[in-house]
């Protein structure tokens, strides 16, 4: 597909990239990302897709912008307070980018429509703020054999990795899913919400710019994947740590005895 002359203009430091160029640019075009949630890591993440030229951006998230969401939420203004957010990152991506088409998914995603929505896309990246819906997405994106780009972050530090483990490794096994990192479902109230513990404003920006980093990278087909890797920061003491991540043959889902075959076969209550 052609690029027109403003598309040329706005994307030229992109094209002027060995690993982009025009045939990247339009892989950029062509792709469909979905994003769950439009907070703190969704927000610097859909702008930067955005910005890069991402043709078609899913948002699935069912809260309203609030006041205290405007401290790290960048794609949302006090203007819209009060607004769906899916609503409000839509007229920013708008107003950022008109090439960029937005799809609104306001309303939380389930057992029930996981697989109908997460099948419309190449891709997903993850920025929720909650475990069950993590579980849910990731498990979603297994049997949709869909990549999956998923971040966390905590008061003063982050995580990010990159899961295909519908793929297999160099040496014949599967590379390793989230539950491969998690283990079972965390109980309700082991780790407390952003609302209970704090977060440090800019540590969502920086985590999500990298899970559009790492979006990017995957539709381009540039450089090394994270798949297999977790990436760690630690804002205070400002260094990163990477640890391997390998398949699980005893996790339930993707392990030799898997019990866990379909998205009803699982209960993703926060428990």
């Amino acid at each position: 597909m052609a690029l027109s002359d403003d598309e040329i203009e706005r994307y030229a430091r992109h094209l002027v990239l060995h690993e982009v160029g025009g045939p990247g640019q339009n892989k950029l075009k062509a792709a469909r990302v979905l994003v769950i949630g439009a907070g703190g890591l969704g927000a610097p993440l859909i702008y930067y897709l955005a910005a890069a030229g991402v043709g078609t951006i899913g948002i699935i998230d069912h809260d309203i912008v609030g006041l205290s969401n405007l401290q790290r939420q960048i794609i949302h203004t006090t203007s819209r307070v009060g607004q769906p957010k899916t609503a409000s990152a839509r007229e920013t991506v708008q107003s950022l980018n008109p090439h960029v088409d937005v799809i609104e998914h306001s309303y939380r995603i389930t057992t029930a429509n996981a697989l109908e929505i997460v099948t419309q896309y190449d891709l997903v990246a993850d920025g929720c703020d909650n475990f069950p819906t993590r579980f849910l997405v990731s498990d979603a994106c297994y049997f949709a054999r869909k990549t999956l780009v998923s971040a966390a972050v905590g008061q003063f530090d982050g995580q990010i990795s990159t899961f295909k483990p519908y793929e297999k490794t160099s040496d014949g096994t599967p590379f390793p899913t989230y539950r491969c990192l998690m283990g079972e479902l965390p109980p309700r109230g082991l780790f407390p919400a952003c609302e209970e513990a704090g977060i440090l404003g800019a540590l969502p920006g920086l985590l999500g710019s990298m899970q559009a980093m790492e979006v990017l990278k995957e539709i381009l087909g540039a450089g090394d994947s994270l798949a297999g890797r977790l990436l760690m920061y630690d804002a205070l003491a400002a260094r990163f740590y990477e640890t391997r991540l390998a398949w699980n043959p005893e996790n339930p889902l993707t392990g030799r005895n898997a019990s866990i075959t379909s998205l009803e076969a699982e209960n993703y209550i926060d428990r």
